[in-house]
């Protein structure tokens, strides 16, 4: 069955979209069959990827509130071996809409059930919030891959995330793991992108990515053309920083197995410990 890796943080413009797109699509011309979910009522997932939402007639809003199924759902894209779930902003009311449904934040779970064993990988970029979509990816997926941007407050709101992940861990999906933690939009030419990226790995250790993203010009343009990078531009550093992304992940979910027999959870560590007040915790 497919490894379902789950693309997370509620703090904005750290790269998560932009990883989703290009993860999936690296993976997807890696030969790798591979369905990416978008889960965020924006849709930038959905044209990033080319489809124009406004002419998408079964969505994850009709998947959750049972109108349609996975595979009525899933479309084509243009990457090679990457299909995709897409998003409309009519994703925006369904957490009111589901709030009365039993289990629902088992929802997506259920959905993809049907479709699972067709991929290798299915990335879900969640939005950004710790809402009831976040609570369903983090319910459906193996674990969870959290971008941190190379700036300043890098680790700001992160121990509400970790947070969430302890609870979901809990009550819902005993075996999510930590996929890793991905430094984003780092700039070599400065020195704070170095510095926190240094830090970023004391805290995390081996849980931090050896590839880094680099801040990259093609990457922004790409999805206004409706393409991942490596179909823009495959030589750009972006497309480069994307493909060895990829191949560590497939390299990790080797390691792992299959999501029938996970590898242990590892502890996550407190709050406290990411230099967060034990307050930052949500409550679900």
């Amino acid at each position: 069955m497919g490894r379902i890796i789950a693309i997370a943080n509620q703090k904005g413009g750290v790269g998560k979209t932009t990883t989703a797109i290009n993860l999936a699509a690296s993976l997807g011309v890696g030969e790798h069959r591979t369905l990416v979910i978008d889960l965020d009522p924006q849709a930038n997932c959905t044209s990033g990827l080319g489809l124009d939402s406004k002419l998408v007639v079964n969505s994850v809003y009709e998947l959750l509130i049972g109108k349609s199924t996975a595979p009525q759902s899933i479309c084509a894209t243009d990457v090679p071996n990457l299909d995709i779930l897409p998003a409309t902003i009519n994703l925006v009311g369904a957490e009111l809409e589901v709030i009365g449904f039993s289990h629902r934040e088992q929802l997506l779970a259920r959905a993809l059930a049907e479709v699972r064993k067709q991929y290798a990988f299915i990335i879900i970029d969640c939005p950004p919030s710790l809402g009831l979509l976040t609570v369903n990816a983090l319910t459906a997926a193996d674990s969870v891959l959290i971008p941190v941007q190379a700036e300043y407050f890098a680790l700001e709101g992160l121990g509400q995330l970790l947070n969430t992940i302890k609870i979901v861990r809990k009550l819902l999906n005993p075996a999510l793991d930590i996929e890793g933690i991905l430094l984003t939009l780092f700039d070599a030419r400065l020195r704070l992108s170095k510095q926190v990226a240094a830090e970023v790995r004391r805290y995390f250790g081996s849980r931090v990515f050896q590839t880094l993203v680099q801040r990259n010009v093609r990457v922004a343009e790409a999805p206004s053309f409706g393409k991942p990078v490596v179909l823009f531009d495959a030589t750009c550093v972006g497309a480069r920083n994307y493909l060895s992304l990829a191949g560590e992940i497939i390299e990790r979910a080797a390691r792992h197995g299959t999501p029938d027999a996970p590898a242990p959870a590892e502890s996550l560590p407190p709050s406290a410990d990411v230099g967060l007040p034990q307050s930052d915790s949500l409550k679900l």
